[in-house]
């Protein structure tokens, strides 16, 4: 029996015993509340973000005439899968951290920032090994959200954004792998860079998944997103004037749950007066992948689903994570294998699944990575750039415990990062203020190998992106008490004025119907309807041309473009879209009468 038990069974009946025991268990109480808030306040200092702090000093400067560093002055933290040399690298995980030694050399991108004249001040939180994208960590506690406290702040590298949005550096590296670096710069509302893959040394980070995944960075200003981004890849400081062709990913958008009018209108307003700018196309991209990666098919089987819009895309991502937990097995295999219990569930059920992965079809796995790369090579060519959400969804609530909600979420924005990831193109994510309390972001993808194309591109029109994103927060949403699309609105705005023969009106109504969502055929008929009525068929044909690209089976499209072209004096064309509409509706008396019509003028 212990000496303390004794004690208390010896005096019970003396109160002087229970003053002791009652001021004993005050003192307790008060300790372990006095060390929570201490604790806490020292979360909230840091937001959290930090593991290590040190202080890294950048290498003395080069003698004139040699270039001023280009970094210099400036802050910046880093993941804890960075190599620092006298430190060891963790990997998100205090086991990782037992059972390895100190790092002998310091990463080399670390190494590039010092040079150019940046201080790095600290190892930031992490997902552990890599794996995930709400940034929850079970050991070192999630860093906290500067947006929204209460939400995650995304992951992999969730310190890292963290240390960004709460002004505590000025920039800082991160890990990209399935949006490691995107989808936190996104969810606290800050830019991020993933370079094209296998541009920035990986020498001195710890790998994940090797073919996936890339240094990426974060920062709060452009000017300074270029500057890292120039040093580390070694870029040319000269800009050199490109056109530019903007492509808008319409079923991407269709995913999220923000405004066209807070995301897609305000990238076309901010573009609309820059020189350079070629007028926005719009296009489906699941669609587009189904098309031009063969490969994919036997992924979309497999699942049991066609290979149409969304399976392309869900199977697509479920390539990446295939690979990812491939890479992962061949990289760390033996290590997880002792010490996966340690881990924190969620991540202890992905090492398990990566270790019990088979290599059986890993050939056809690569196939589709080599095939999507060519693909978006052919989509982008050297001027394009892909406009897409960076998230389907607003950060969800920290430690939610709804499997399937948290399955469907990491669904929905595999599918929007597996097309940067599989391709390894470059992708910036640019934050466009708020909806409601959530934060907004879109993303630019330019071609691989064009990362100077896009920071350049990022310089042009971060400034009017901002401001059109500032005019949007200030406008009355363009929706009515039902809930009807803001393109709809619209386009019935562009049905009332054509009613009311007020045919530049209509055209106008139309036009911004079209730029809320360029995918929908109807909006270009009824705009050509309203061209014929001005005289203007040369922009009349060249809508319906456009409408047709986007639904085969639309018969008004062909019967305006026929009517076009008649006044256009171009009969042969003319007759063969009319002969068409009567192959969709036989008994259509427009296009009868217009076929007879025709055959005499021609005769």
């Amino acid at each position: 029996m212990s000496k303390s038990l004794t004690f208390i069974q010896t005096n019970a009946s003396n109160p002087k015993t229970w003053v002791v025991i009652g001021v004993t268990v005050a003192g307790i109480v008060i300790l372990a509340e006095t060390r929570k808030r201490r604790i806490k306040a020292l979360r909230e200092e840091h937001f959290g973000a930090f593991l290590d702090r040190f202080e890294l000093l950048p290498f003395p400067p080069p003698p004139p005439p040699a270039a001023k560093q280009t970094l210099s002055g400036l802050t910046f933290s880093i993941s804890d899968a960075f190599d620092i040399k006298d430190y060891i690298t963790g990997f998100g995980s205090p086991q990782w951290k037992k059972t390895h030694e100190a790092a002998e050399k310091t990463a080399v991108v670390v190494t590039t920032l010092l040079r150019n004249g940046a201080t790095c001040v600290a190892k930031t939180v992490m997902d552990e090994m890599g794996f995930g994208i709400t940034g929850e960590n079970k050991h070192y506690g999630t860093p906290i959200n500067p947006l929204m406290p209460s939400n995650v702040p995304g992951g992999c590298s969730s310190g890292s954004a963290v240390s960004v949005a709460a002004e505590l550096v000025d920039f800082a590296l991160g890990i990209d792998t399935t949006g490691g670096v995107r989808i936190p710069a996104s969810f606290c509302g800050v830019l991020a860079f993933r370079p094209s893959q296998g541009t920035v040394s990986s020498v001195g980070v710890l790998p994940n998944s090797q073919s996936l995944e890339t240094a990426g960075w974060f920062a709060r200003d452009p000017s300074v997103l270029c500057q890292v981004g120039h040093a580390l890849l070694n870029l040319s400081a000269v800009t050199h004037k490109r056109q530019r062709s903007l492509i808008f990913a319409d079923d991407l958008f269709e995913l999220s749950d923000v405004p066209k009018q807070k995301s897609v209108h305000v990238v076309r307003k901010a573009i609309e007066n820059l020189p350079g700018y070629q007028a926005p196309k719009h296009m489906n991209v699941g669609q587009y992948v189904a098309s031009n990666v063969p490969s994919l098919a036997e992924f979309c089987e497999k699942s049991g689903t066609s290979q149409d819009t969304a399976s392309s895309l869900k199977a697509l991502a479920s390539v990446m994570l295939s690979i990812q937990r491939h890479e992962f097995k061949t990289n760390h295999e033996e290590w997880s294998q002792t010490c996966k219990s340690f881990l924190g569930p969620r991540f202890s059920s992905d090492v398990v699944t990566a270790l019990k992965s088979r290599n059986e079809n890993i050939k056809s796995l690569y196939r589709v990575k080599t095939e999507m790369r060519a693909t978006i090579q052919s989509l982008l060519k050297e001027d394009g750039i892909l406009v897409i959400p960076t998230v389907a969804d607003p950060p969800p609530k920290l430690n939610t415990k709804n499997k399937d909600a948290v399955n469907e979420f990491l669904e929905r924005n595999y599918a929007l990062s597996c097309i940067a990831s599989m391709s390894g193109c470059c992708q910036v994510t640019i934050p466009l203020g708020k909806h409601g309390e959530s934060p907004i972001s879109v993303s630019f993808l330019a071609y691989y190998g064009g990362d100077k194309f896009l920071l350049d591109t990022i310089l042009e029109v971060y400034a009017s992106l901002q401001d059109q994103a500032d005019i949007a927060a200030s406008l009355a949403p363009v929706n009515d008490s039902n809930g009807i699309e803001p393109s709809e609105v619209m386009k019935e705005k562009g049905n009332a004025a054509y009613k009311g023969r007020q045919w530049n009106k209509a055209v106008s109504c139309y036009t911004e119907a079209i730029k809320l969502n360029g995918a929908n055929a109807t909006y270009f008929c009824n705009r050509a309807a309203a061209y014929l009525e001005l005289g203007r068929f040369q922009q009349a044909e060249e809508d319906c041309t456009e409408a047709i690209l986007i639904d085969k089976k639309n018969v008004k499209a062909y019967l305006r473009r026929g009517t076009a072209r008649e006044s256009l004096i171009r009969y042969k064309e003319s007759a063969a879209d009319f002969k068409h509409a009567l192959v969709l509706e036989p008994q259509n008396k427009t296009a009868k009468i217009a076929e007879k019509r025709l055959r005499k003028l021609m005769s």
